[in-house]
């Protein structure tokens, strides 16, 4: 996980809403698949992280 601004837009999947390009965000590259990679606002990560516990 790294925190990046995109120079494009990206669908979050944690509220299926756009992420802007300039907004400051989350990708999410899980280990185990490097190809699952996701683009989440930061608020919308951490909720999914509070529901995976």
């Amino acid at each position: 996980m790294r925190q990046v601004t995109g120079d494009r837009p990206y669908r979050c999947p944690g509220c299926d809403q756009e992420i802007r390009p300039g907004t400051v965000h989350l990708v999410v590259v899980p280990n185990h698949d490097p190809s699952l990679r996701r683009h989440w606002h930061t608020a919308c990560w951490q909720r999914e992280r509070r529901t995976r516990r």
